[in-house]
C-alpha cells in the first residue's frame, strides 16, 4: 500500500496539485466576474432605457404625483435632459413639478422652466417666465439677466435698456451690456441713414474704446475707407478675420506698411511681398508656398471667458452670454473659391 501512495508523499506532487488548485480558482473567479459584469451591463442597460423615452404628459404626471422619485431626483434628471439639448423633456418635467406647488423649490423651478424655454427659442414664453417671477421676487438677478437676454434676442432694446435700471441698483456691472444694447439699438434704427449709424459707432467707440470687432465690422463693410482712417494698428489681431476679407482694391498700403503685423497678413494672403517669413505659423506657412500651393485662410472663434469655440464670429457669447470675449483662430485649409473660379475661366 504504501508504495501504492508514494506520489501522494513526492513534493513535486505537491506543487503539482497546489498550482492545479490556483489553477482552477482562477479560471471560475474570470469566468465568474465577467458573467456578474455581464448583469450588471443587462440591468444598467434595462435602466437606462427608462428614461431613452420620456413617458407621455399624463404617465409624467402620475409618477410625479406618486412621488417614487424625489422632487431632486426630478430636477437632476431634467438637469442631464437640458445639458444633452432634449427641451421638450425638460420642460415637461419642470411644467409637471410646478403643477404639484411646491413651495420649498417653486421660484428655482420657474427659473429652470424659463431658462429652458429661453435656450430653446421660445423667447416670449421665457419672457412671461421671467416676468412672473420678478412680479414676486423683484431682486432676482439671475433672472432679470435672463429677461435683458430675450428683449435683445427679440430686438426690444428699449425695453433691454429698462431691465439695466434693477440689475444697477443690485450693484451689477452693467457698463459693457448697456454700451452693446446702445450699439445694437443704433445698428437696427431704420430711421437712421448707414452715414449716420457710422459716425455715431465710431463716437462710441472713441468715447469707451470698447464694441472693436462689431464697430470695424460694420465699418469695413459699408465705407472701407472710413474704417481705415480710424484704424488702431495695435487691435489688428482681434480684426484679422476681417481685415483678410477686406478687398484688395479696398486696401490702404500706407497704413499696412507701417505695422508689421499687417505686412505678414497681406503678405501672406498674397496682395504684397514686404516680408518672407512671420512669427504667425499659418502666415508663415502661407509666404512661404507663395501661392504655388491652392490654400487659404479659415477662422475660428473662442470666446476667452468660457473657452467655448465656434464657427461663426460673435459680439455676446452664446454660451456665458459675455460681451467682447471673442478671439480669432487660423486655420490652413484648401481655397475652394479659387478652385470655383478657375474652373468657371476654364469655360471661358
Amino acid at each position: 500500500m504504501n508504495t501504492f501512495f508514494i506520489e501522494f508523499r513526492d513534493p513535486l506532487f505537491s506543487i503539482i496539485i497546489f498550482f492545479a488548485l490556483i489553477f482552477v480558482i482562477t479560471f471560475f473567479s474570470y469566468w465568474w466576474g465577467r458573467y456578474k459584469r455581464q448583469e450588471d451591463y443587462r440591468h444598467l442597460d434595462k435602466f437606462l432605457r427608462q428614461f431613452r423615452t420620456l413617458p407621455s404628459q399624463n404617465e409624467l404626471k402620475v409618477l410625479i404625483a406618486k412621488g417614487e422619485l424625489s422632487e431632486k431626483s426630478w430636477l437632476l434628471l431634467a438637469s442631464s435632459y437640458f445639458k444633452n439639448g432634449d427641451y421638450e423633456k425638460c420642460i415637461e418635467i419642470y411644467n409637471e413639478l410646478l403643477k404639484l406647488g411646491n413651495k420649498a423649490n417653486y421660484r428655482e423651478t420657474m427659473f429652470l422652466l424659463g431658462k429652458t424655454y429661453f435656450k430653446a427659442g421660445f423667447l416670449e414664453r421665457a419672457k412671461q417666465i421671467f416676468l412672473e417671477i420678478l412680479k414676486n421676487n423683484p431682486r432676482t438677478p439671475q433672472a432679470l439677466h435672463y429677461l435683458l437676454l430675450v428683449y435683445e434676442y427679440m430686438r426690444d432694446y428699449t425695453s433691454a435698456l429698462e431691465v439695466l435700471e434693477p440689475l444697477d441698483e443690485l450693484d451689477k456691472d452693467i457698463s459693457k451690456d448697456s454700451i452693446y444694447l446702445k450699439a445694437l439699438a443704433l445698428l437696427n434704427d431704420t430711421n437712421l441713414s448707414v452715414e449716420d449709424k457710422a459716425q455715431r459707432l465710431l463716437k462710441i467707440y472713441k468715447k469707451t474704446g470698447q464694441l472693436t470687432y462689431l464697430v470695424f465690422e460694420f465699418l469695413f463693410r459699408i465705407d472701407p475707407k472710413l474704417a481705415w482712417q480710424n484704424f488702431d494698428s495695435s487691435k489688428s489681431e482681434l480684426l484679422a478675420d476681417i481685415l483678410w476679407h477686406v478687398d484688395k482694391k479696398d486696401l490702404d498700403l500706407d497704413i499696412i506698411l507701417q505695422n508689421g503685423y499687417l505686412r505678414e497678413l497681406y503678405s501672406a494672403r498674397g496682395d504684397i511681398s514686404k516680408t518672407t517669413e512671420s512669427s504667425v505659423f499659418e502666415f508663415d506657412i502661407l509666404i512661404n508656398l507663395n501661392s504655388s500651393v491652392n490654400a487659404t485662410l479659415s477662422f475660428e472663434y473662442i470666446c476667452d471667458n468660457c473657452k467655448q469655440v465656434f464657427p461663426f464670429s460673435f459680439n455676446r457669447c452664446s454660451h456665458c452670454h459675455s460681451i467682447d470675449t471673442s478671439r480669432v483662430e487660423f486655420i490652413l485649409c484648401k481655397d475652394y473659391h479659387r478652385d470655383f473660379s478657375e474652373e468657371n475661366n476654364s469655360f471661358q
